[in-house]
């Protein structure tokens, strides 16, 4: 049998057979490629979403109007001693008027960089966002008269009896006051983020408001003073770490315990 012919010296090798692709998998078992980029640290996802909320409360007026609703909202709710049902109403009322604000303000951000001059839809899109938020206030004073209008009205009801019989209530009332209040210095001076640094330390603030609500709450306990010295030195270890971690200063560790403190003795003096 004869051997096949060599390829004579000097000649071109032929090409190899090309490969035949793998395959493809089926679209549902392809790995799929994000454009988004990685996400960061749990703690910096809380940072940027509590400056997205300074931003709006320092940019927007209705924001700032509605956060101050609120808050009296809330007081009030605790002062009337309204139920659960009623309090998650309320609550619930507030949250979606913020939201949707805070929806209205992203909104117009991006149709303002993606159109920067007039354009019919993009008017529609926005009037359509302001609407909603109209109708989240709206729904947020009828649910206001519903739960609180019989409680006002009633010639008989002590208001600040509940309160007086509900001091869980009052410390977290003054413990999210204490927030707003804080988020709202941060929004005023510029400095830092929500998280870390800038006037004054919101840590020290929730701090030393439970501290305090601590202290008031337990008064009437056998071993008071215990309670309230350990809760005290918590909050004193709690502004010292974040004077040694670099994240603020002394005058901002300080300034955000008058703040925490202060807020707290003035609930449970007006309504304790």
């Amino acid at each position: 049998m004869s051997s096949p012919p060599s390829t004579p010296p000097g000649a071109p090798k032929p090409p190899a057979p090309e490969a035949k692709p793998p395959p493809r998998l089926p679209r549902a078992f392809r790995r799929q490629r994000s454009g988004l980029p990685p996400q960061g640290t749990l703690r910096w996802s809380f940072t940027w979403a509590f400056e997205g909320i300074v931003f709006v409360l320092r940019t927007q007026r209705n924001m700032q109007l509605h956060m101050a609703a609120g808050a009296l909202a809330l007081v009030l709710a605790v002062v009337l001693n309204v139920g659960r049902l009623e309090l998650a109403a309320v609550v619930g009322a507030v949250s979606l008027v913020l939201v949707t604000e805070m929806l209205n303000t992203a909104l117009e951000a991006a149709l303002d960089a993606a159109v920067p001059g007039y354009h019919p839809l993009v008017k529609v899109a926005k009037d359509v966002s302001a609407g909603a938020v109209l109708v989240a206030a709206v729904n947020a004073l009828a649910v206001a008269y519903l739960v609180f209008y019989n409680r006002l009205t009633d010639p008989t009801h002590d208001l600040l009896e509940g309160a007086r019989r509900a001091p869980t209530q009052l410390a977290l009332v003054a413990l999210i006051l204490t927030v707003i209040v804080t988020i709202a210095l941060k929004a005023a001076v510029g400095r830092g983020t929500p998280l870390r640094g800038g006037f004054p330390s919101g840590h020290a603030a929730a701090a030393f408001a439970a501290w305090t609500a601590i202290t008031f709450a337990t008064e009437n306990l056998s071993h008071a003073a215990l309670i309230s010295t350990l809760a005290f030195l918590m909050a004193m270890l709690v502004a010292q770490s974040r004077v040694e971690a670099g994240f603020h200063s002394a005058l901002e560790v300080v300034a955000g315990a008058v703040v925490g403190t202060g807020i707290t003795v003035f609930i449970f003096q007006l309504l304790g």
